[in-house]
């Protein structure tokens, strides 16, 4: 199995760039050397201000996870994966430095949810062997003095050369699933008014991009409302002439119908009869179609 990852290594270099919506850079770059196999993160973005930090277990992480998805076997998820590999993480927004002052180290809570699935992205980018999935899990939070609620949401998976991407699925990141709309409503001061797919949305090509979804949820009562989502700037990229998928989109919708277009990073009071309304990525397509 291991050899199979390896001879998708090229002899010359192989490098892409990918961008978070803030314009911070992961550049990640593929080569052989003798016996090893580097993989090489310089010229990612420096360490960031907001909680777009991830670390090098993150990131050591993210590069195991595809390397077992190149092997194309159930072997053990390991670092047994890494015997070969020559791993360079650059200190920055991949790898920063934990001064032993608490209150000076960088925040990561986006590294774990975000940026490690666009570091996924990435290197099946380089790796040239899918299209970019949502790349986020479009993490909603809401809730006041009486209640508390965080939730995932699916969108498109890219598209393979063998198949169409799968639509309103999570992907890489998959250990969480949605409350059902009878809970959410009996529990928390909230309805569900919408859930569907996101039609049109996954990039098109000799095989599709997954569609994202759609959802809206209307408050009861008022709450404050966070969002931490990616893919609201950079489209989720199709490969090998496949269309990219679209970006999501929010909005904050009044109890008179007004939609309002929020960010993909805010946090927002909503009053009671507020609704936030939510479209989740597509997934890139693979291949150009023929027009």
């Amino acid at each position: 199995a291991l050899a199979v990852v390896f001879d998708q290594i090229p002899d010359t270099e192989r490098k892409v760039v990918e961008q978070l919506d803030n314009g911070a850079i992961i550049s990640v770059s593929i080569r052989k050397s003798g016996k090893s196999r580097i993989i090489d993160f310089s010229g990612s973005a420096e360490r960031q201000s907001s909680n777009y930090n991830a670390t090098s277990a993150i990131v050591t992480s993210a590069v195991v996870y595809v390397l077992r998805l190149l092997a194309g076997d159930t072997i053990p998820l390991n670092e047994g994966l890494l015997e070969d590999i020559d791993l360079r993480i650059p200190e920055g927004m991949l790898n920063p430095r934990f001064p032993s002052d608490l209150a000076k180290c960088p925040p990561v809570v986006a590294g774990n949810v975000e940026v490690s699935q666009r570091i996924v992205d990435t290197l099946l980018k380089v790796f040239e062997v899918a299209a970019c999935s949502q790349g986020t899990m479009n993490n909603l939070i809401f809730g006041n003095d009486n209640a508390s609620y965080y939730e995932t949401i699916a969108g498109g998976e890219g598209a393979t050369r063998d198949r169409d991407g799968a639509s309103g699925v999570h992907t890489h990141m998959t250990n969480t699933s949605i409350t059902d709309p009878e809970i959410l409503e009996w529990r928390y001061p909230a309805r569900v008014e919408l859930f569907s797919l996101r039609d049109g949305s996954g990039g098109k090509g000799v095989h599709n991009g997954g569609d994202g979804v759609r959802r809206r949820i209307r408050f009861t009562e008022a709450v404050e409302v966070s969002l931490l989502t990616q893919h609201r700037e950079q489209a989720p990229f199709g490969i090998e002439g496949g269309e990219d998928g679209c970006v999501g989109k929010q909005w904050e919708v009044s109890s008179d119908g007004k939609r309002r277009l929020l960010s993909g990073n805010e946090t927002q009071k909503f009053d009671a009869g507020d609704a936030i309304e939510i479209h989740t990525p597509g997934g890139g397509g693979f291949g150009r179609r023929e027009t």
